[in-house]
């Protein structure tokens, strides 16, 4: 009872006493019973604050409209279809959905809408039992049908039904698993993973865009290596990120203590570890492409004389499957290509210091391919480096250190981030006497690849180079 009393007491602390004591109000008023549900009442408990407040009613969606109609400072009705209405009060968004008691066709996306008329069947069509907890509002009392609770002290994921008929209802669920397992850090139950694991096909009636919400929470949570391994242990990673338990069978010939996948979620782990430090907290293309960065080596491993391994261009193949593999997810361009772009990059700092030393032009290269993402490919290139030979870690990281040292040196002597050639593409129309077209723009990456190896060398100069260059042609 103490953890019920602390929750009741986080629940006043972290949202307004007065937006509950309002709206069960308002409700009890109209004769419909209201109730806190979900995510807010498990957050409450976990002592964090909820980033929504979803409530459910006995009022039906235009029962649940009349309440709020000039008593709230917005309302809307987006998601009635489904039993929901939306409204603001205050500074408080809330969501308010009817009772629900649905139906899903075993072929169907989508469930077939039908509205409940008591709260403990409510709770109990929900996903697990840490989510069907409620809070009878304006009475504030505690709804816990399922002992959701005891599994959240214990830490554990378990559905409030048989795990099959839930899955069954709606297969995204096991994905969901998979994605408070990353949040919450907590435990899938086995019976309830031995289901996830049975009914991996079920995932194929659920749209791509519902899978892409939950891929991107997952990889968003604090926890994302239990999430993933859920992923890949249950066989639901074959069906939506097939690559990465493709890894799982791949040595790799830098890290001969661990398999490409280990290594990737590694890889993954020690990209959030630096995040805070170059101001990526919560960067969701920064993490994919540490996801992705190694799923070109399936395909690109070789057998070399002598037994050695070699994955020539991964780094290429990577970023095409990559960007495939967004695509049907339904990623947004953007986030596709800064992942392809990324995954491209991720080997082009090894070896630097090695051999010969790089360039002030190869540095420049380097800034001027990672582009807005540098800070990203900087992060993912440390994190890169997961080797257990000591030696050999310091001294990429001390390598890594003199590039960036050298870069921010090019950055403050040349403000690098906007390097452009000392002659624009009017100034080589006017001097070599052309008009726009093609040969243009050779003058034009001429006088940038000039710019990048020699840094600038002032519009006099460069005249004299165009023009020399111009002739020898």
């Amino acid at each position: 009872m103490n953890r019920v009393a602390d929750a009741l007491k986080n629940l006043d602390q972290l949202t307004s006493s007065d937006l509950f004591a309002r709206l069960g109000g308002l409700f009890s008023a109209a004769g419909y019973e209201l109730a806190l549900v979900g995510g807010p009442v498990r957050d409450a408990f976990l002592g964090r604050k909820s980033l929504d407040l979803d409530f459910t009613t006995s009022a039906l969606p235009d029962q649940t409209i009349a309440v709020l109609k000039g008593n709230v400072d917005a309302w809307w009705d987006i998601g009635k279809e489904f039993g929901t209405i939306g409204a603001r009060i205050g500074d408080d968004t809330v969501e308010i959905t009817t009772y629900r008691a649905d139906e899903y066709d075993e072929g169907s996306r989508k469930p077939v809408v039908a509205f409940g008329n008591n709260l403990e069947s409510d709770l109990l069509r929900r996903d697990f039992t840490v989510n069907s907890m409620a809070l009878r509002l304006p009475e504030k009392t505690f709804v816990d049908p399922t002992n959701g609770l005891a599994d959240l002290i214990a830490g554990v994921l378990k559905t409030p039904i048989e795990p099959e008929i839930s899955f069954s209802d709606d297969p995204l669920r096991m994905l969901r698993g998979a994605r408070f397992a990353s949040q919450l850090g907590f435990e899938i139950e086995p019976a309830t993973f031995d289901a996830m694991t049975r009914m991996t096909d079920r995932l194929a009636i659920v749209s791509a865009e519902r899978i892409n919400v939950e891929i991107t929470k997952l990889m968003l949570g604090s926890h994302p290596r239990l999430g993933l391994t859920a992923l890949v242990d249950s066989g639901l990673a074959a069906v939506v990120l097939p690559e990465l338990p493709a890894l799982r069978l791949e040595s790799d010939e830098h890290h001969h203590h661990k398999d490409v996948y280990e290594h990737t979620l590694t890889v993954v782990e020690q990209a959030i570890g630096y995040e805070s430090e170059y101001g990526l907290e919560g960067d969701f293309v920064l993490r994919f492409a540490a996801l992705m960065h190694d799923i070109g080596k399936p395909a690109t491993k070789r057998k070399e004389p002598g037994g050695a391994v070699s994955f020539h261009q991964h780094d290429l193949v990577g970023s095409r499957l990559a960007g495939a593999r967004m695509r049907e997810l339904k990623f947004d361009n953007a986030t596709i290509k800064a992942v392809k772009e990324l995954v491209k990059l991720h080997l082009r700092f090894f070896g630097y210091g090695e051999n010969d030393p790089w360039t002030d032009a190869a540095v420049r290269r380097y800034v001027r391919d990672a582009g807005e993402h540098l800070s990203r490919l900087h992060v993912l290139t440390r994190a890169d480096v997961t080797t257990r030979n000591k030696r050999k870690a310091d001294r990429l990281a001390h390598a890594y250190d003199d590039l960036e040292r050298r870069i921010a040196e090019l950055a403050a002597q040349e403000e690098l981030d906007s390097i452009r050639p000392d002659l624009n593409g009017d100034d080589i129309m006017r001097i070599l006497g052309i008009r726009p077209g093609r040969e243009v723009g050779e003058a034009y990456n001429f006088m940038m690849e000039l710019r990048m190896d020699e840094g600038s060398i002032g519009a006099e100069e460069a005249e004299k180079r165009l023009l020399t260059w111009w002739n020898a042609r």
